[in-house]
């Protein structure tokens, strides 16, 4: 063996020790691909009927949201009917009410003054 042959020798092993140094963090690297495949996996099995159950409530909550609306449409016509029925009575009722109100109160002081004594009404 010459020279030439011995460094080709080390030369090879140094080379064959260096492929196994890097083949083991391949190899882990491997193992942490597969891990990361199976949590993949059982988060996409655990997301679908997740994401199917919301699916559900939100379809849910859009036909309620619209019998609300209904509600508060129909509450809305229904205040606006008693706000017109009562301006109704207020204009109907009210200015009777009122004259009927002023007719009296002038009846009152006029009885009221012929009662007081002839030195109070003087004075006024």
């Amino acid at each position: 063996m010459s020279g030439g042959d011995i460094a080709g020798l080390i030369a090879a092993g140094v080379f064959a020790v260096l492929v196994a140094l890097l083949a083991i963090p391949v190899w882990k690297l491997g193992k942490v691909f597969d891990e990361l495949r199976g949590a993949i996996r059982s988060v996409t099995e655990g997301t679908t009927p997740l994401i199917d159950e919301v699916t559900s409530t939100v379809s849910t909550t859009h036909q309620q949201l619209k019998n609300v609306d209904g509600i508060t449409s129909n509450v809305s016509d229904a205040s606006a009917n008693i706000s017109a029925l009562s301006s109704l009575v207020a204009a109907t009722v009210g200015s009777p009410l009122i004259k009927v109100a002023a007719f009296s109160y002038g009846v009152r002081s006029a009885l009221g003054s012929r009662r007081k004594p002839a030195s109070r009404r003087r004075s006024r």
